[in-house]
């Protein structure tokens, strides 16, 4: 079962799963800032059974600090962090009753170590990584496995929306100097690197 909050853009993903869809493959909606969107699609599963959750819900944020809402920033939260503990939350009394279970996450490089410009984000996967880690020694108890997926640049849709936002974003909330840096060393800077080191999708799912 495949999920996404919103169905109007399951077209690529349909395209993706080809005769698999509806077969071996079914896209459920799931909101994950939504704790009834969660519990109403998991109690259409039979028996309710997740043998294995891939949370990978996510946005990103970059930029100077001062630039950014505070209401800004608890969204970011709301999925990166609370969207998985909410899933967690729902699926965890399931795998523990029946003694299995893998719960796989998508955290980030920057889980790891914070970046320039990328604050917000990168606290969200900190707070990720302390979640899991503390997770993953009681879940070990009932014989569920816990994986962090720690990747550095990959190209996606995620990525361009990120680098699209940054370039219309305000920076009047800022000094001149820090606008410059932002503008004229990281994004360059960062649009090479995606350019030269980015993987695909496909290769960290290899990997």
């Amino acid at each position: 079962v495949a999920t996404m909050r919103d169905l109007r853009k399951r077209g690529p993903l349909e395209k993706a799963a080809g005769d698999s869809l509806n077969k071996t493959l079914e896209i459920k909606q799931l909101d994950a800032c939504c704790e009834a969107s969660i519990r109403e699609c998991v109690n259409s599963l039979p028996d309710r059974r997740v043998d294995v959750l891939v949370n990978n819900a996510g946005v990103g944020m970059i930029g100077p600090l001062e630039c950014q809402s505070i209401t800004a920033m608890k969204e970011l939260f709301d999925t990166n962090f609370f969207g998985l503990a909410r899933l967690v939350k729902e699926l965890l009394p399931d795998m523990k009753r029946r003694q299995s279970g893998h719960i796989v996450v998508m955290s980030s490089v920057m889980g790891i170590q914070g970046l320039l410009f990328n604050d917000v984000y990168s606290a969200s996967k900190f707070a990720v990584e302390g979640f899991c880690e503390s997770l993953a020694v009681q879940a070990m108890k009932f014989n569920i496995k816990t994986t962090l997926v720690e990747p550095g640049p990959v190209v996606t849709e995620f990525e361009r929306k990120v680098y699209e936002d940054a370039e219309k974003m305000d920076l009047s909330g800022t000094d001149e100097e820090t606008a410059k840096i932002f503008r004229e060393v990281y994004l360059p800077y960062s649009k090479k690197v995606f350019a030269s080191l980015g993987q695909t999708p496909e290769q960290v799912a290899e990997a």
